[in-house]
C-alpha cells in the first residue's frame, strides 16, 4: 500500500478543490491549477477529510500513480497558497543578470548576452545583479526555470564561477599547479 497515496490532503481555508472526470483544479489566493491525473486512480474531495486518493489495482505502475498524484495536488495546493520560490546566484568577475520587460538578460562570460524568456506566471526579479529570484505558483514550472537558467553557465569546479543555486555546494578540484 502506498502510505503517501492513502494520506488524504487537507484544504486549508480559502482554497478551492474541483474534480470534473480526470481532471483536478485548485483555485487559492495566488492563482489556479489544474492537473489531469491517470484514469487508474480515483480522486474526490470529502468537505470534513479534504481530497481522497483511492486505486484501482495492486501493481506496482498504479501503486506509483497512487503517490504520485497525491503528491502532485499536494504541491498544488502548496503552490496557491504560499507559492514556491527558487534563489539563483552568479559567481564570476564581470558576470551579471537584469531584466529587460519579460526577458532576463544574463552576461556570464559569453561574447554575447543570453536572453530567457521569463514563461507566463512566473516572478522573476534580480535584487541586485549577481542573485536571481524565481517565484511561482506552479513547483514544476519554477523548477525547471530555474534549471534552465542555471544551464546557461554551470559552475566550473576550478575557480567557482558560473549559476549556482544559493545553498548549492560546489566541490572544488585543485588546479595542475598541485602536482609541482
Amino acid at each position: 500500500m502506498s502510505r503517501v497515496g492513502k494520506q488524504p490532503v487537507t484544504i486549508p481555508s480559502g482554497v478551492q478543490v474541483a474534480t470534473d472526470g480526470g481532471r483536478v483544479t485548485v483555485e487559492g489566493p495566488l492563482g489556479k491549477l489544474s492537473f489531469t491525473h491517470r484514469p487508474e486512480i480515483r480522486v474526490s474531495v470529502d468537505s470534513e477529510k479534504g481530497v481522497i486518493f483511492e486505486r484501482e489495482g495492486d501493481e506496482k505502475q498504479i501503486r506509483a500513480y497512487h503517490g504520485l498524484t497525491r503528491a502532485l495536488v499536494q504541491n498544488m495546493v502548496i503552490g496557491v497558497t504560499k507559492g514556491y520560490e527558487k534563489k539563483l546566484e552568479i559567481v564570476g568577475v564581470g558576470y551579471l543578470a537584469s531584466i529587460q520587460g519579460q526577458t532576463l538578460q544574463l552576461r556570464v562570460g559569453f561574447a554575447n548576452e543570453v536572453h530567457k524568456q521569463i514563461p507566463q506566471g512566473l516572478d522573476v526579479s534580480c535584487p541586485d545583479q549577481t542573485h536571481i529570484v524565481i517565484k511561482g505558483s506552479d513547483k514544476q514550472m519554477v523548477g525547471q526555470f530555474a534549471a534552465e537558467v542555471r544551464a546557461v553557465r554551470k559552475p566550473e569546479p576550478y575557480k567557482g564561477k558560473g549559476i549556482r543555486y544559493v545553498d548549492e555546494y560546489v566541490r572544488r578540484k585543485a588546479g595542475k599547479a598541485v602536482g609541482a
